[in-house]
């Protein structure tokens, strides 16, 4: 297992593993996961860069900001943004799913001058995604559990109740290949979510998406000017894939977008080498 280091970055304790050396590659996760999210990640990508795979705020033994606005999507690009100048570094390549993919997509846009190279695993640009669940119901059917995250109190209760049920499911229903999460990795999951704030925190993240941002008009959007490259598991039943296919109006240049067949939401769980695969010769590609 790797080391566990901390940091305080825009105003909060940031917990991360590192490995390898070389130039700075950041690994951001999403919901429900934790910094393990990357473990068939990590060896392979650390024999070219030094890889620093985060805990984002709220989950596992980062801090846990206890109110709603804390998470609103321009303070988590902010944990970021600060978090590579407070490891030494003007800019970072960035590898992000879900979540952690949201946040990035959000950074690139806003602050391109801090992320070198943009991967993106199964999430569609953060603005898509808000359009999308705006205006098409087939999307909002799919983003049912963004709507059911909003009542107060009882999410949390039902996934404390029964955690290990909970993670199982999750994983069960998002991946194409559901038996790819094992007993074993299961525990490290119930060990991060030991505490209730964890829960809270995780699920504080879709209620400021809605409080601050969902509804906000946004105008003048900025194009996103890093290179791109976006990997798709096909079987996404979070995601559409048209979400995906609209990423170029988003983008100066244009994405490289990799669509992985037989895979669902957790391509980097259910994928594995084929994704380090992807990621390793984007990068040796744009050197």
């Amino acid at each position: 297992m790797y080391d566990s280091h901390f940091i305080k970055a825009n105003g909060i304790q940031l917990h991360y593993v590192k490995h390898g050396e070389g130039e700075p590659l950041i690994l951001l996760h999403g919901f429900p996961d934790f910094w393990y999210s990357w473990r068939n990640q990590i060896p392979e990508l650390a024999k070219h860069y030094k890889v620093f795979a985060l805990d984002l705020r709220g989950y596992n033994k980062s801090e846990v900001p206890s109110k709603i606005k804390d998470y609103k999507i321009d303070i988590l690009a902010n944990d970021i943004k600060e978090f590579i100048n407070a490891l030494g570094y003007e800019k970072a390549t960035i590898v992000a799913h879900d979540w952690g993919a949201a946040i990035a997509w959000y950074l690139s846009a806003y602050y391109p001058d801090v992320v070198n190279q943009l991967i993106i695993l199964n999430m569609p640009v953060t603005h898509e995604l808000k359009k999308q669940v705006l205006t098409n119901k087939k999307q909002r059917k799919r983003s049912w559990y963004m709507y059911f995250f909003q009542i107060p109190f009882l999410p949390e209760l039902l996934f404390r109740m029964n955690p290990r049920k909970f993670f199982k499911r999750v994983f069960e229903n998002l991946c194409y290949n559901k038996q790819t999460i094992s007993e074993q990795e299961i525990d490290e999951y119930v060990k991060a979510f030991q505490y209730p704030q964890n829960y809270k925190a995780a699920l504080n993240y879709y209620r400021a998406l809605f409080k601050y941002f969902l509804y906000e008009k946004t105008d003048n959007v900025p194009l996103i000017k890093n290179n791109v490259l976006l990997i798709y598991g096909e079987n996404d039943p979070a995601f559409r894939k048209e979400l995906i296919g609209n990423t170029h109006q988003y983008c100066e240049k244009a994405p490289l977008i990799k669509y992985v067949p037989q895979c669902g939401h957790f391509v980097q769980h259910e994928k594995p080498e084929l994704v380090n695969q992807y990621i390793l010769e984007f990068l040796k590609d744009k050197k």
